[in-house]
């Protein structure tokens, strides 16, 4: 059985930030790719982030300069800071865990609301 959990979601008020943490255990091998999608209220989910375990990452543009992503290969966990929030980054946000066997993993995601 494997579990994807994140943590760190939370309440901020415009122009702070917030760091969200995601780790990946049980019987999960060989994973390649980990990262970040998000899902606004009525809007489908989307990419943040992602990272290879060879480190390459890709970003969303609207979020480019202001979030980091960042991973642990040794821990299977990968971490998103996230700078400068904006209203519009308010979403649940889901890690994803996708491994060299084709297997896809979610975790049951956390809540990131922004104040203006």
């Amino acid at each position: 059985q494997v579990q994807v959990v994140e943590s760190g979601g939370g309440l901020v008020q415009a122009g702070g930030s917030l760091r969200l943490s995601c780790a990946a255990s049980g019987s999960i091998f060989r994973i390649n790719t980990m990262g970040w999608y998000r899902q606004a209220p009525g809007k489908q989910r989307e990419l943040v982030a992602t990272m290879t375990s060879g480190g390459i990452t890709n970003y969303a543009d609207s979020v480019k300069g202001r979030f980091t992503i960042s991973r642990d290969n040794a821990k299977n966990t990968v971490y998103l800071q996230m700078s400068s929030l904006k209203p519009e980054d308010t979403a649940v946000y889901y890690c994803n865990t996708y491994t060299a066997y084709r297997n896809n993993y979610w975790g049951q995601g956390t809540q990131v609301t922004v104040s203006s």
